[in-house]
């Protein structure tokens, strides 16, 4: 299998993912956007980053690049699709997730580790972990608060596809655990499919072990997971 990484202007966590894939024995190959999906694409993660510099809202002007036709094609087609940080902002003007990511609550810049809830331990990016879990995963951003309408959030609810909340150490929720003012503490959701998700918070960077935390890597293994 070979992951595709998606590199836009202003992409720079793209080698970031590739090490960490690699590191997981999963091939990943980095992309141009212009270039198009390779051949033989067989999962696809957005990384992190400042696409475009952020210029209208983030992620806005890389949605809009020709490769995220192709992205939504292959996802139809049941190709995995990680969207991370940057990415995930991509993954929701793009139309892969429902919502928006934008300015953080503190209207700053967070660079922090955050906690996250694992709220279903059934789908490929989480069932490396327990439903209820608590992980611990680096953010770094400044639009990371998640917004949707009451009832587009309703239906997501209903339909479970709340991947990851974010939590105290001990799993709880609310303000004070809830780094960025996102909507329910919503840190990341599933698309139309369980094999396409987005998440602010980034498990490549709580991947290899001389960083830190390896608790990012069940996320990761998601793109192993769906072709069981």
């Amino acid at each position: 299998m070979t992951v595709a990484i998606l590199r836009f202007g202003g992409s720079n966590c793209d080698r970031d993912a590739e090490r960490a894939l690699e590191h997981l024995g999963i091939d990943a190959e980095i992309v141009w956007h212009e270039d198009g999906l390779p051949a033989e694409t067989t999962g696809i993660l957005l990384p992190g980053g400042f696409s475009y510099g952020d210029y209208l809202r983030a992620g806005a002007m890389a949605a809009r690049s020709p490769i995220m036709a192709e992205v939504r094609e292959a996802a139809a087609d049941g190709v995995p699709v990680l969207g991370v940080c940057n990415g995930a902002q991509i993954g929701c003007e793009s139309g892969l997730t429902e919502g928006a990511f934008t300015t953080n609550e503190s209207a700053r810049f967070q660079c922090e580790r955050v906690f996250l809830r694992v709220e279903r331990d059934d789908t490929p990016w989480t069932d490396a972990y327990e439903e209820g879990a608590v992980i611990e995963v680096p953010i770094a951003h400044g639009e990371g608060r998640y917004e949707i309408d009451d009832d587009r959030l309703a239906e997501l609810e209903d339909d479970d596809r709340i991947l990851f909340r974010y939590c105290d150490e001990t799993g709880e929720t609310g303000p004070d655990a809830n780094p960025n003012g996102s909507k329910h503490d919503v840190a990341g959701i599933l698309g139309e499919t369980d094999s396409v998700a987005v998440l602010m918070p980034h498990p490549e960077r709580a991947t290899l072990p001389d960083v830190g935390s390896t608790d990012g890597q069940g996320v990761l293994r998601g793109f192993e997971s769906t072709r069981r």
